[in-house]
């Protein structure tokens, strides 16, 4: 699967409060409006300005701080493709992938605000378009690349079964 869009560039100890701001704790249960808010406090034309597909890409310890799975759902709300980071907090990457939020580890420091990418999921390869640059990270575990693929983990349970991860 290849992904396209522009690349969205936030900095390093981007918290799940920078991505779902406490203001709007209020807007918990109408996510598509909280995602009208998303990474306001990081960059308040994020939200109103991306693209469905961009990306968003930044830099270390991503999506620190406390564990609400809202904040990688209102990314994808939003209409992020997937976001790349040096590092994620663990809770986050894991909440990511079980809400269908592709999120991959890899240098980010060539990649510029505004740079065309393209991304192949199954390869682990991130074409800079702009820069005419290509990047490697890992390849996601095929397990976690059938969850993305499904959806996330409750259209994957839903499809295969409580406990057969490895369909």
């Amino acid at each position: 699967m290849i992904l396209r869009g522009k690349a969205w560039k936030f900095g390093d100890s981007i918290s799940t409060d920078h991505i779902a701001p406490g203001r709007y704790f209020h807007l918990r249960t109408n996510l598509p409006e909280l995602a009208k808010h998303v990474l306001e406090d990081a960059n308040p034309e994020f939200a109103s300005q991306m693209a469905p597909g961009d990306f968003v890409v930044a830099g270390r310890n991503f999506g620190l701080g406390s564990s609400r799975e809202h904040a990688p759902r209102i990314i994808k709300i939003a209409g992020a493709n997937a976001v790349l980071a040096q590092s994620f907090a663990r809770i986050f990457f894991r909440n990511s992938i079980n809400v269908g939020l592709p999120v991959l580890e890899i240098d980010t420091s060539g990649i510029e605000q505004g740079d065309e990418l393209e991304v192949d999921l199954g390869s682990g390869t991130v074409r800079n378009v702009t820069r005419d640059q290509t990047l490697t990270f890992a390849p996601l575990p095929p397990v976690m690349v059938k969850i993305l693929n499904d959806g996330g983990l409750v259209e994957h349970f839903k499809k295969y079964g409580d406990f057969n991860l490895e369909a």
